[in-house]
């Protein structure tokens, strides 16, 4: 029998408008590509440390968990979380800091910034239709990825961005939800794979209360041994439910879902996703400790910098000769600044490529 080819349209699809832009974002190449960019550990130094990858597979987990709780567009949430760090550069922050660097250098005075860079991934850089760039999401989920919690007022958006998604106001609940998961999610990854790299320790934690605290639940099961894989993810899964009950806790109250996505929540008003004051003080006082102890530490800081040359070296050999482009972003250079193509190009690199091309043009790093 010859099969009949069906043609399907958005009326007979079985999926909602949100998850269609999550299957959008799930079957892009820049989302396959996350799997070997830095969360903190560069990807190659061991297969168990966390990737971009996996950390948003985490926040979309954790975002839709509370969504569901909080009656939320559960796959809105997922949409957004799986999407809210595509416009990260090889080696973490550190990569599209050194980016924004090399660009406003040369005169780029718009730089680089990877939430909205997340934003022209899936709304311009993407291409899978012959009439228009991006991925054909949904407005709800642009401007969560655009946005994050809070109004995003930059002096360099076009006027035709602040004109569509009114970047005074705070975007959807959803997309607080996902912001605060984010929280969530690295802050927790980020103490295991810190102590499961021996960099830290959780004594070196123990002037957090909010750590304190968390160490006596999993004590209290009995377990001692700090440095056993089986404490590690105690630990980890007693402070992310503890988060996340506290913030269902705070918001429950306060989240109006009768018509999340048509309210407009303007720049003065307080967002109803959160933590109590106490806590809020506790996570930022934790930050802090990581930062001095983990992200500070010789061992992230000297691989960080060789990333940061790696980044300078790759950005000054392709404005010097954009023939090394390949030939889609060489098609890019016909209606696109060659710095801005540069940078897109190297901002859509795997750490490891990025070591590899800086290699094969410079030597070993």
């Amino acid at each position: 029998m010859q099969a009949t080819e069906r043609f399907f349209t958005v009326d007979d699809d079985f999926r909602s408008a949100f998850s269609r832009d999550r299957d959008r974002i799930i079957h892009s190449g820049s989302f396959r590509k996350l799997e070997y960019k830095t969360q903190v550990f560069l990807n190659h130094e061991g297969d168990f440390f966390r990737t971009r990858l996996t950390h948003s597979i985490e926040v979309s987990q954790i975002a839709r968990s509370i969504a569901n709780n909080l009656g939320l567009q559960e796959a809105l949430a997922e949409s957004i979380a799986l999407a809210h760090d595509l416009g990260h550069t090889p080696f973490g922050h550190i990569g599209g800091d050194t980016l924004d660097e090399c660009l406003k250098k040369d005169g780029f005075k718009n730089g680089f910034e990877h939430n909205f860079q997340s934003f022209r991934v899936v709304s311009s850089l993407e291409k899978r239709y012959r009439a228009f760039d991006g991925l054909n999401l949904t407005f709800a989920t642009l401007e969560g990825i655009l946005k994050h919690s809070y109004p995003y007022k930059k002096a360099f958006l076009p006027k035709v961005i602040d004109e569509k998604f009114n970047l005074s106001t705070h975007p959807s609940i959803e997309a607080m939800v996902v912001d605060r998961a984010d929280e969530i999610a690295y802050i927790s990854h980020d103490i295991d794979d810190g102590i499961n790299s021996g960099i830290i320790t959780f004594d070196d934690l123990k002037g957090s209360e909010l750590v304190s605290l968390i160490l006596k639940k999993v004590h209290d099961e009995g377990i001692d041994k700090q440095n056993d894989e089986m404490f590690r993810y105690r630990f980890s899964s007693h402070l992310i439910n503890h988060l996340v009950y506290s913030l269902l806790d705070y918001s429950k109250d306060k989240v109006d879902n009768r018509a999340v996505l048509s309210a407009v929540i303007d720049a003065d008003k307080e967002i109803p996703i959160g933590f109590d004051k106490e806590l809020e003080t506790q996570i930022k006082i934790l930050k802090k400790i990581l930062f001095k102890k983990l992200y500070q530490s010789k061992e992230i800081t000297r691989k960080m910098y060789a990333g940061k040359q790696a980044i300078k070296g790759l950005y000054n050999a392709l404005m010097e000769d954009p023939n090394m482009l390949p030939n889609y972003y060489k098609e890019l250079l016909r209606g696109r600044k060659k710095h801005r193509v540069v940078a897109d190009y190297i901002a859509s690199m795997s750490d490891r490529y990025a070591i590899k091309l800086y290699n094969e043009l410079y030597g070993r790093i």
